[in-house]
């Protein structure tokens, strides 16, 4: 029997456990940005969970690049008010299409190009969950993985493994098939979130490759279910790594005048023609209303298969060009690692220290889906679609798109001026160009793929322009931009009376009125800077000083009776909102918003109550309601009211009651990157209180140190840093600060800081210093 000496025992185990430690810190040194990154938060579409119709994240797990075209993802679902397609409670899994959109509602769109393998009989309808069976496979939960620029599942009906990579303009699927006889890849060319392409073209070019197109319009409902005017053609161009020996090509016979919108192609009656679509072996060259094409082959256990595609909104010509300018072989892995080695320059921007590892994800993951859209739509040779649907070509800027307006402005944008400014300055010269082309002549409030789809209120754009303007980003025609931005306000704007219908138009309308008379100011157009200025005091005149706040009046200018909910009435002149929450929208005269609610401090204890009254969980509710962006700008007004250290205390509190490294970690819809770029901001220690101004709010970081590389095109390209020193989760209030070493008492910072590369230092406390900051 060994006997041990208990000192040398306890020595053995300390030097184990310290050995054990150090390993551990090790790992997490070496661990970069990109490693922090989890698709999957916000992936939920389900409305039950978050508590409103409006649902969750809407996020999709699947592989993509930094605004790039191409996203390759998962989808478990065609209808319902689920914008990307997949939602993770779902059990079974449609396929794979190679766009996608992030975090929207409206029924949502794109999600072309759907790729399924399969093995047995060849099916040619999805089925639906839950109900009869079609081509979709059940997945093995356990085996979904995510990461950036890749995904991979289990299809356990298939017993198949399935991995997505992504390039900027192509995608690869890999998979790997079980030993069968009729194994099979299908590709289904009609399908498309909410709804059906209308028309599509295959032709097969040689034994490994097909070619072709998918038309997508607002009779095929789409983007607001065809209300958003969607109208696109998306082409491809694919490569199977496993010749073209048994193929052929499904037709469903789509009678004429047959309605084809969301709620129809997801009937029972829809379906059973697509279930029983004349199957054509052998063919080789297709057009028609409801087309499927398949490859069978005999594979090996474990035996990999792999398609890859080049996509192109312009031609076949530009797909093909796509695709092998990106993915020259099958090397699947290489790939990945490319798409890898992208995010992780893109993430390396912003470069966080201290915070716990939940905190890391949930930063790296918002700043990765702020890096989504807008995406590029252009070709790799410069080519794109205009807004006169004609072929235009340019090496001035790049084409992008999917502009969600009335979301982005308060957080996505401001943020992109900082560390993607030439992707700002692409997305003006887009929306410029855009109202020229289209001869439209006004800039859209929400851009898709060309189309002015009237989506949500105000002018969103006009925002993004001069915030870009003022911050130095001004690589586009200034003199086109600023007359159609005027033309938006016109079109768009407060009436001569000084008001429009409801509160959330005429606040909002007054705010980009705010913006376009900084633009004109800038300018020395002296009138049209007075004019404009003039018409951003327009929410006086829907002040009810008998209710001490904002109440709607009808066309002739009587106010509107109140209903029984009073302020908190949901919809009550106000958009995605209430009253009480859209009345705090005056980010442009704060000071005079408080002299209408009776002085600083009467304002103070009004919007400090305000998010008293949110809930713990910081779900849909009628107070500060974090999961819409109406009161995204409210946590920063404390600090031009006089009291900064509310800033400090409410910002934490939404940063740890609204955010986590979970699926269900948003508490509203992404919103094409304004949730997450919210969360970049605010957890960085400072955010915009007014978007047009270089005035940023300085607060509370999350982190102990934040560096932001800023671009050398367009600033100094030097890193701006924050450090917070003695922070925690206790101390949370600034009680000194320190710019470039000299002492700073201002709870704000101008934009030319942060491109100078300036060092902010913050002495962080328990209790409140309620002197510092208050100027």
């Amino acid at each position: 029997m060994l006997l041990l000496n208990p000192l040398r025992l306890s020595r053995r185990c300390s030097l184990t456990l310290v050995l054990i430690m150090f390993i551990q810190c090790i790992g997490q040194a070496q661990r970069l940005p990109v490693d922090y990154v989890n698709p999957f938060i916000g992936a939920s579409t389900s409305a039950m969970k978050a508590g409103d119709a409006a649902g969750l994240g809407k996020t999709f797990p699947g592989a993509a690049t930094p605004f790039g075209l191409v996203q390759v993802s998962p989808n478990t679902i065609t209808g319902g008010d689920n914008g990307s397609g997949y939602s993770h409670e779902h059990q079974t899994i449609e396929g794979f299409t190679f766009t996608q959109m992030s975090g929207v509602g409206w029924y949502g769109d794109l999600g072309n190009f759907l790729v399924m393998p399969s093995v047995g009989p060849l099916k040619t309808n999805a089925g639906r969950e839950g109900g009869k069976a079609g081509y979709r496979s059940h997945y093995d939960k356990a085996t979904e993985k995510a990461s950036a620029g890749y995904y991979s599942a289990m299809l356990t009906d298939y017993h198949i493994k399935a991995e997505a990579t992504a390039a900027p303009h192509s995608g690869m699927l890999r998979f790997t098939f079980p030993k069968d006889q009729q194994s099979r890849i299908q590709v289904d060319l009609a399908r498309r979130v909410g709804g059906t392409s209308t028309e599509q073209m295959v032709e097969v070019v040689n034994d490994r490759t097909i070619r072709g197109w998918m038309k997508c319009t607002p009779d095929g409902g789409g983007w607001g279910n065809g209300d958003g005017h969607p109208n696109y053609t998306v082409y491809f161009y694919a490569e199977l790594s496993k010749p073209l020996k048994k193929f052929g090509v499904w037709s469903a016979d789509i009678p004429d005048g047959m309605r084809r919108k969301r709620e129809n192609v997801t009937s029972d009656a829809y379906q059973e023609l697509v279930a029983n679509a004349k199957v054509l072996p052998g063919a080789k060259k297709m057009q028609g209303r409801h087309l499927g094409f398949y490859s069978e082959f005999a594979t090996r256990d474990k035996e990999q298969v792999m398609i890859k595609t080049g996509i192109s909104f312009v031609s076949m010509e530009g797909a093909q060009k796509n695709l092998q300018a990106e993915i020259k072989d099958f090397n699947f892995d290489a790939i990945h690692k490319k798409a890898r080695q992208l995010w992780s320059k893109a993430l390396e921007k912003v470069k966080v220290t201290g915070g716990t590892e939940e905190e890391k994800h949930v930063f790296y993951t918002a700043l990765y889906h702020t890096m989504i859209d807008p995406r590029c739509y252009t070709d790799v040779d410069g080519r794109y679609v205009g807004g006169d649907n004609k072929v235009h070509q340019t090496d001035k800027f790049v084409k992008r798109t999917i502009f969600s307006g009335w979301d982005v402005f308060r957080s996505q944008f401001p943020l992109q001026n900082i560390i993607n400014p030439a992707v700002v300055n692409d997305m003006v010269n887009s929306l410029v160009e855009l109202a020229d082309e289209s001869g439209k002549q006004y800039l859209e409030q929400w851009e898709f793929l060309n189309a002015y789809s009237a989506c949500m209120i105000g002018n969103p754009a006009v925002s993004v322009l001069v915030d870009a303007y003022n911050k130095g980003i001004r690589n586009f025609d200034v003199a086109k931009a600023y007359r159609v931005a005027k033309n938006s306000c016109e079109k768009f704007g407060n009436t001569k009376n000084g008001q429009s219908e409801g509160i959330s138009l005429t606040l909002e309308y007054a705010y980009f009125e705010w913006c376009l008379s900084q633009l004109a100011d800038s300018l020395h157009l002296a009138s049209d800077a007075g004019l404009y200025l003039q018409r951003s005091q327009s929410y006086r005149n829907i002040f009810d000083t008998s209710i001490h706040w904002f109440r709607p009046k009808d066309k002739d200018g009587a106010w509107r009776p109140m209903p029984k909910e009073g302020i908190l009435a949901m919809g009550f002149g106000s958009v995605e909102c209430n009253p009480l929450q859209q009345g705090w929208f005056v980010p442009h005269d704060v000071d005079d918003l408080a002299g209408l609610l009776g002085g600083k401090q009467q304002t103070l204890l009004a919007l400090n109550r305000f998010f008293e009254l949110t809930p713990e969980r910081m779900n849909w509710n009628d107070y500060y309601n974090h999961a819409n962006e109406p009161v995204h700008l409210a946590p920063f007004m404390f600090n031009k009211l006089g009291a900064p250290y509310l800033t400090q205390y409410w910002v934490r509190e939404i940063c740890r009651r609204a955010y986590h490294n979970a699926v269900e970690g948003l508490v509203g819809n992404e919103d094409v990157g304004q949730m997450s770029a919210w969360y970049v901001l605010a957890a960085s220690g400072l955010h915009p209180s007014c978007p047009g101004d270089n005035r940023f709010e300085i607060f509370s970081p999350v982190f102990d140190k934040v560096e932001i590389q800023t671009d050398a095109h367009y600033a100094k390209g030097k890193k701006f840093t924050i450090i917070a020193h003695h922070n925690s989760t206790t101390n949370r209030y600034i009680q000194s600060a320190r710019l470039n070493g000299s002492p700073y008492n201002k709870c704000y910072i101008d934009f030319n800081s942060l491109v100078n590369g300036d060092v902010l230092e913050l002495d962080m406390g328990p209790e409140p210093n309620k002197h510092w900051g208050n100027l």
